[in-house]
């Protein structure tokens, strides 16, 4: 049965059972999508090895990574698509369409042959899947937060559209608790071996779900009468991009609010869980769990800013929440590393590694093809196997053509001349050297996983939840500020570009920017200037430019 609403009904009142269910089914729809999208995030280590195991480890674990970006890089052409559709020919058959978009192509990752079957046909197809992935969430977004706001009375659009917040965490909520499930029942080893697909074939039944529920939705009663008056735009992408008017909101809308937000929130959903498994060696499951437990607690608080932000405003809480994100991360990180794996941050604090090499003898740590050895200078060597082990170490500049040397505490190692070593004698010289470099490293303390009975996991959790609370604080009323933004003629597409730029770019390419960052550097804490320097920047031009829009009527 389709949702009727009363046009008469006066702009302050009490929720209707009808907007109940328009946000109720709106919100639950996005869920699905939002499961969708982030089972890849969340496998990607199984990715990693299924789909890139042609290359090293870590380039492996990069390339997934890059593939996980991927599905966000396209989101701003999703955007334009979508939301000129959603303009043109209404909210709610924009959204049934992306949906459908959304769930076949998760689908189809889980019956996708391995590179081991099919060679690199099997990654190729993996990112045009990511890609349809993130064209359809493109269109969706924008048009679940516009459905929702143009239903709400004028002073609940933050409390409204913060339910539509809620729906990417409980999106990821709802992945992490069947990742964790299908792990319990079928054991770790089948689940790397063939249970990682179960997950992604599970969303065909949330794909149906979904459109069922989206199917008992009317159209925005907004949209409806823009049509019925016939005042709906007939370029929106011209309209909303062209002129200079609407184009300055659009710009500002993403340097001085959703940039910031999408880096806070990407570095407390994602970052935060890669951080545990790469750098930290917590093993998945656990890591999976923890992070689990803090979106359960800190979810609510979606509801809580949204409502928060009726009332003094969606200005100073995104701002707010931006700020203490750049002043805190660096000191969370740290003592996340002592909560998570103890004995690490003991060796960091007692030995610490450093590595003494030229500059000019040290190649950057990032192989985006997967062919460079680092072989052929002694420094190479010393760093290719640091960046392995994802211990943090730092570099002292030597004297030119000075052979590399490695420090562990007070115990020192030379790495091979390679310059000078060729074939089985290079390679015998490496292997020597690495041995070497790994046995100091364990004798140092350095553990080759966080141990499971060290974890201080209620500390991990509180951690945790504050990089999830200031998630909630920069996200939860972000909906109802880019839908206030934008006259409704061509609020779908105006609001959908910087909302997917800022979190398909900024937000998207954080955990692969940022681990490459660390790669480069040696610097496990490294990665985190990348949204320090995003949200800091936010937080200053927010002030200069951005206005507050909580009091706008929306209906024009």
């Amino acid at each position: 049965m389709a949702t009727v609403l009363n046009d008469n009904l006066p702009k302050h009142h009490q929720a209707t059972q009808n907007e109940k269910l328009v946000i109720a089914a709106s919100s639950l729809g996005t869920v699905f999508e939002w499961y969708d999208f982030y089972l890849y995030g969340l496998l990607a280590t199984y990715i990693s090895a299924q789909f890139f195991s042609g290359v090293n480890e870590t380039t492996g674990f990069i390339f997934a990574l890059a593939a996980f970006a991927a599905g966000f890089a396209v989101r701003p052409f999703g955007a334009l698509v979508f939301g000129r559709i959603g303009d043109l020919v209404g909210r709610k058959n924009t959204f049934l369409v992306t949906m459908g978009i959304m769930g076949l192509s998760t689908f189809a990752v889980g019956l996708l042959p391995s590179y081991a079957s099919i060679g690199v046909a099997a990654p190729i197809i993996l990112v045009v899947m990511r890609l349809a992935q993130g064209l359809a969430l493109g269109g969706e977004y924008g048009g679940a937060a516009t459905y929702v706001a143009e239903h709400a009375p004028d002073n609940k659009r933050g409390l409204y559209t913060s339910w539509i917040q809620t729906t990417a965490t409980l999106g990821l909520f709802a992945a992490l608790l069947i990742v964790i499930g299908t792990r319990m029942v079928i054991g770790e080893e089948a689940f790397a071996a063939w249970g990682w697909r179960l997950p992604f074939l599970i969303s065909i039944v949330l794909l149906a779900v979904s459109m069922w529920i989206r199917l008992q939705l009317n159209e925005s009663p907004v949209f409806q009468k823009m049509k019925d008056e016939g005042t709906t735009s007939k370029a929106p992408i011209s309209e909303a991009f062209g002129e200079w008017g609407n184009l300055r909101w659009v710009i500002i809308a993403l340097i001085g609010a959703v940039a910031g937000q999408a880096v806070v929130w990407y570095t407390g959903q994602f970052y935060a869980l890669f951080f545990l498994e790469k750098m930290m060696k917590v093993d998945g499951a656990t890591a999976n769990i923890l992070i689990a437990i803090a979106l359960a607690l800190g979810t609510p608080f979606f509801v809580f800013f949204g409502w928060l932000s009726d009332r003094i405003g969606r200005k100073p809480i995104i701002l707010v929440g931006c700020a203490v994100a750049a002043l805190s991360y660096f000191p969370l990180f740290t003592a996340l590393t002592d909560a998570a794996n103890p004995a690490l941050a003991k060796a960091q604090a007692t030995s610490p590694v450093t590595i003494v090499a030229h500059q000019d003898d040290c190649s950057f740590q990032f192989d985006p093809v997967g062919k460079n050895k680092f072989d052929t200078k002694s420094c190479d060597v010393a760093k290719s196997y640091m960046a392995k082990t994802g211990i943090t170490y730092t570099n002292v500049e030597a004297a030119p053509g000075a052979v590399a040397q490695i420090s562990v505490g007070d115990k020192v190692l030379t790495a091979p001349d390679v310059a000078n070593l060729s074939g089985d004698a290079k390679k015998a010289a490496i292997t020597a050297f690495q041995d070497d470099l790994k046995a100091t490293l364990s004798d140092a303390g350095y553990p080759a996983k966080a141990d499971p009975a060290q974890i201080n996991k209620p500390k991990v959790v509180g951690i945790l939840f504050i990089l999830v609370l200031l998630v909630t604080a920069v996200y939860g009323p972000i909906a109802a500020l880019l839908v206030e933004l934008f006259p409704s003629r061509i609020r779908y597409t105006s609001m959908s570009l910087p909302y997917h730029i800022g979190n398909g770019w900024f937000g998207g390419f954080l955990p692969t920017t940022a681990f490459a960052m660390v790669a480069a550097t040696g610097n496990i804490y490294y990665g985190l200037w990348y949204p320090v320097v995003i949200a800091a920047a936010t937080v200053v031009l927010g002030l200069l430019f951005l206005p507050e829009t909580f009091r706008r009527n929306i209906d024009q």
